[in-house]
């Protein structure tokens, strides 16, 4: 299996991304990651962008590809908000 021009852009997507954080951790001592926080955004965001990604390749019609990254987008967000505070009080937030 090879990996695709837009494979090694999604994953240094997510490797960008991931160093935002990292870096502020070296400056700041209000952003206090782990290992497990970084894995798990990793995780989200590497379904994000190949979720996107196949749904853009597989969807027929233009408004079908918008239809289905808006649901995907909605669905990162909501998964990442209860994540990160809790919104909805599921055992995923440790609450």
């Amino acid at each position: 299996m090879s990996i695709s021009k837009r494979h090694i852009i999604i994953l240094s997507s997510i490797l960008v991304l991931l160093s935002i954080p990292f870096a502020a951790m070296q400056f700041s001592s209000e952003v206090n990651w782990s290992l497990f926080d970084f894995l798990v955004a990793g995780g989200l965001l590497l379904a994000l962008g190949f979720s996107i990604d196949f749904a853009a390749r597989k969807a027929k019609s233009f408004n079908n590809k918008i239809i289905a990254i808006v649901a995907i987008v909605i669905l990162f967000l909501l998964v990442w908000a209860e994540l990160a505070v809790g919104v909805f009080g599921t055992a995923l937030a440790g609450s």
